[in-house]
Parts: C-alpha cells; structure tokens; sequence
C-alpha cells in the first residue's frame, strides 16, 4: 500500500510538471529577437493571452515589437504606456498590446473593458499584469525576461 502511495504521488508531480511546461531561451543581442519570437509563437500553441514580465529595461516593449511582426502585424508598434492599450491587426486577427505599469487601481482595467480584450478571441500581449492580477484569465503563456548583462537575455516560457 505505501509502494502505491508513493506512486500515486510522483504521477501527481509528473502532472504538474507537465501542467507548467517551460521552454528557457538565452539570447547575446537584439538580432536574436526574431528568433525568439518565432520559437515563443510555436511554444504557446493555441494560447492567445501572454504575460511579459522583467525588470525595468529587460526588454518587454522590445521583444513585443518582434513577436509582433511574427504574428504579422504590419503597422508601426510601440509602447501603450499612456494609452495602456495599443490595437493592431495580424495574420490571426486582433492583437492587444498592453501596458499596466501606470495603472492607479484596479477600476481602470474595469473602465477600460478588459473583459472584452481578453476573452473577445484576439492575441493580448501584457506587461506588468502582476498590476491587474486578479483579473487575468486562468490560462496563459508566461514570458519571464531576466538580464544577464547589457546586450544578454534570458528568455523563460511556460504554459499556465
């Protein structure tokens, strides 16, 4: 019976494991980006909703602009930091960009509609969502950006 036990509990682990798939990408400069951009489209399958998280100056505004033009947006992108929201079309439809670094509180996100950008079907690219946390969808792709020095990246993915 404890032989069980102790069985049941690894497949349980093995489960959740599989459940936060990762994918770790490291990078030596910007003209790695595209590359990148390429493997995190693949990575996240049919997800539709990414979290971008990283320091201040990791490089989240920078990287969405290449995983833009992965997803085929043609238009010009750029950081939605006062308008917390950027709107563009790709080859999949709707892409939302937003910023919630300057968020004062949680209505504005409620003002703004979130609702519809993030269960209307469109791709949403988020930056500090840790700022609206209580309202983010129960699955997404986690984009974790670290800096190792002034041109390398470390790129983390995993499927929540």
């Amino acid at each position: 019976m404890l032989k069980f036990k102790k069985q049941k509990q690894y497949n349980y682990v093995l489960l959740l494991l599989f459940i936060f798939v990762a994918m770790r990408v490291q990078i030596n400069g910007l003209e790695d980006l595209p590359e990148v951009a390429n493997k995190l489209l693949a990575f996240a399958g049919e997800h539709k909703i990414f979290l971008f998280e990283g320091e201040m100056g990791a490089g989240k505004t920078t990287f969405i602009k290449n995983f833009c033009k992965t997803l085929g947006v043609n238009d010009a992108v750029s950081s939605p930091t006062y308008s917390i929201v950027n709107e563009y079309v790709g080859n999949a439809g709707a892409v939302y960009h937003f910023d919630f670094y300057r968020i004062k509180n949680i209505q504005e996100a409620y003002d703004l509609g979130y609702e519809e950008y993030f269960y209307g079907g469109g791709i949403c690219l988020i930056e500090w969502p840790e700022r609206i946390e209580e309202l983010l969808p129960e699955h997404y792709v986690k984009v974790v950006i670290s800096i190792l020095d002034e041109h390398q990246r470390i790129f983390e993915f995993s499927k929540i």
